[in-house]
């Protein structure tokens, strides 16, 4: 039947998970697709994905053999090295592809895209801005004062949300901002953070991605993860990990205190403040796995909400193919995560100034009165026996399996279509492959790598709650 390819293996074993009064089915993996590493987009550049991706509204369709419909998928700031201060004037854009799932694989065809702009009608770069800022329009932005993208306003998009009328939100690491785009891709407004995440050194901003601030959004640590509730009257605005503010001392253990918004977009797309605004604790784990001591924060990269307080959220090490050591993924998982019964800080200390939510700087624990969301592990990433059914797997030296690449970082919800379940639902997660690849073209300059890290997407099947 129409439909079929995308089912549960026969073996595959389906995991109940229960949060609150509810209960949820993760039937595991069921499709996967690359793009290969080496792909040029509509501008010329290698084709980098997938920092955020949204399936275009009124698109997907059940069709003989499978499903189909139009993917837009956001890149992030370009082929960079941050640590060696390289930076390209990498144009902020948008990729639209043909999806298409059938016989356990998922098909990508690019279709072109569109180049964002800014109030000025000029192009974003990627670069780097440093301590450098411009003002449009009363904001002031990021900005590149010399050298790459001199002039351009600095945007590292990692978030993406559209509304019903094709307009868009995209989410920036550099200024923790959400910028807000017509159908066009022409900058509309900007929802400015709260002074709590507002990253300031010295009392200024320090909106760059090279030197911590010592308040605010930790460097590159800007709005990772973004969602409308599917009524549109809600915007999900979520912090990678914890605020400089909120982060225990120690190691990178310390830093699972992240923070949510949430907006009312039903009346104003551009709200000035937020209506909620939560805390919710990620996972720690150890780096090399196993029992031993945490010494690292599971980040979170994405997030989709399934109503106005349950949300699904990505959360992974920085382990696997792309990472600078190689390291075997030991935590990549899909959080349910519940805002209904925790404290709202909206308009509170911790959102007007740079007051910690920890009660003490040694440890992780939330100050008296602060009660943190619900989290439950949903879907765990890493199951080898899921994977090697696809060809991947988690050991660099396996010779049958390909390595999973370390950067997962987007995701999208689609109806299954299926009558005979109508509460079942397809979860695409894609990956961020930094632009990796042997044949790298950026700007009309050769970045290539020693390696092809393919853009890659894994496609989950679940039955969520009726709600």
């Amino acid at each position: 039947m129409p439909g079929a390819a995308a089912e549960p293996a026969p073996d595959a074993a389906a995991a109940v998970v229960e949060q609150g009064s509810l209960q949820y089915v993760n039937h595991g993996l069921v499709a996967t697709g690359t793009l290969p590493a080496a792909t040029l987009d509509f501008l010329g550049d290698t084709l980098g994905s997938f920092s955020s991706l949204a399936v275009a509204r009124g698109s997907w369709r059940r069709v003989e053999g499978g499903y189909e419909g139009t993917l837009w998928t956001l890149p992030d700031r370009g082929r960079n090295d941050p640590d060696a201060g390289v930076f390209f004037d990498y144009p902020t854009r948008l990729q639209r592809m043909h999806l298409r799932i059938a016989d356990g694989q998922v098909q990508l065809s690019p279709q072109g895209g569109m180049e964002l702009r800014d109030f000025e009608d000029r192009p974003f770069t990627g670069a780097d801005p440093g301590s450098s800022t411009r003002v449009q329009r009363g904001h002031v932005l990021p900005s590149a004062g010399s050298g790459v993208g001199a002039g351009k306003i600095s945007l590292d998009a990692e978030a993406l949300a559209f509304t019903a009328d094709g307009h868009f939100y995209i989410g920036d690491e550099y200024a923790a901002n959400v910028y807000y785009f017509d159908a066009q891709g022409h900058l509309q407004g900007v929802i400015e953070p709260p002074a709590a995440i507002v990253p300031r050194r010295d009392g200024e901003p320090a909106f760059g991605s090279l030197k911590a601030p010592r308040q605010g959004r930790r460097n590159n640590q800007g709005v990772e993860g973004m969602a409308l509730s599917p009524d549109g009257r809600r915007l999900f605005v979520a912090l990678q990990s914890a605020l400089v503010q909120d982060t225990a001392a120690g190691d990178a253990s310390g830093r699972i205190n992240a923070r949510v918004l949430v907006y009312d977009v039903s009346g104003d797309p551009l709200p000035r403040a937020p209506i909620g605004h939560y805390v919710v604790q990620l996972p720690a784990f150890r780096h090399e796995g196993g029992s031993g001591p945490a010494d690292r924060t599971a980040a979170q990269s994405e997030l989709r909400a399934l109503d106005d307080h349950r949300l699904l959220l990505l959360a992974r090490d920085s382990n696997g193919l792309g990472a600078d050591d190689g390291d075997r993924p030991v935590f990549k998982q899909v959080l349910l995560v519940d805002i209904a019964h925790a404290t709202n800080l909206a308009g509170s200390e911790y959102e007007q100034t740079a007051a910690s939510v920890l009660a003490s700087a040694q440890g992780s624990s939330l100050r008296d009165g602060i009660e943190a969301a619900a989290v439950t592990p949903l879907i765990d990433m890493l199951v080898p026996s899921q994977l090697a059914r696809f060809g991947l797997g988690l050991e660099r030296d396996d010779p049958h399996l390909a390595l999973l690449s370390e950067k997962w970082e987007s995701m999208d919800l689609v109806p299954a279509l299926d009558p005979e379940h109508p509460r079942d639902w397809f979860l695409l997660v894609g990956n961020d492959n930094d632009f990796i690849a042997r044949h790298c073209l950026m700007r009309g300059q050769r970045c290539d790598s020693r390696f092809d890290n393919d853009n890659r997407l894994l496609l989950y099947r679940l039955t969520l709650p009726a709600h």
